[in-house]
């Protein structure tokens, strides 16, 4: 897969479902500054209510477009910019989300993405789908790079100081694209 770009559009929600409301006891942590979210320029789109962040729980209603051909491929991702820049070097991610699609946790490692192999097949690992609040640590030995790593993307390993953001991604195929809601409550680094 080959990155284009970012497209960083903010999008009101006109029927977005789950997304748009936060029940009133709904509370999280999040810091708004450290959030973001990126889709394609082939169609994708994302839809939020107001700010992504609000009562301190990101949440984000993505549609993604199928795979346009075998050099243009669909994305959507909601970014976490870690607020150090970088992983602790034996780092366990605790997660509390939602989300109504299997959920990708990716490093966003500087040897996979633009400035390095252009592979984009950074370290994962994949969460389950939940209708309720759920919680998850994920330890970096969680973490395996993709079935589809091209044989040209040598192996480096995690480098925790290269690792700037986390992508959280809705399993959603590149031949059928598909709608995901999210929402996160709580990301912490240990």
């Amino acid at each position: 897969m080959k990155w284009i770009g970012i497209v960083m559009v903010p999008l009101m929600l006109i029927a977005c479902g789950d997304a748009g409301a936060l029940n009133s006891t709904e509370k999280g942590d999040l810091d708004a500054g450290f959030w973001r979210y990126a889709t394609d320029p082939h169609g994708s789109s994302a839809d939020y209510s107001g700010d992504l962040v609000q009562a301190g729980i990101a949440r984000i209603a993505f549609h993604r477009v199928p795979r346009v051909d075998a050099k243009n491929n669909s994305w959507v991702e909601l970014i976490y910019d870690l607020p150090a820049g970088s992983l602790p070097q034996q780092a366990v991610i605790g997660l509390t989300y939602q989300s109504s699609t299997d959920l990708v946790v990716k490093l966003a490692q500087l040897e996979y993405g633009e400035q390095g192999d252009q592979s984009y097949a950074h370290y994962q690992a994949v969460l389950p789908a939940t209708t309720g609040w759920h919680s998850e640590a994920l330890s970096l030995a969680d973490f395996q790079r993709p079935d589809w790593t091209p044989a040209s993307s040598v192996n480096k390993g995690i480098v925790p100081e290269h690792v700037s953001a986390i992508y959280l991604v809705p399993d959603l195929t590149d031949e059928q694209g598909g709608q995901a809601v999210l929402k996160v409550r709580a990301i912490q680094l240990e």
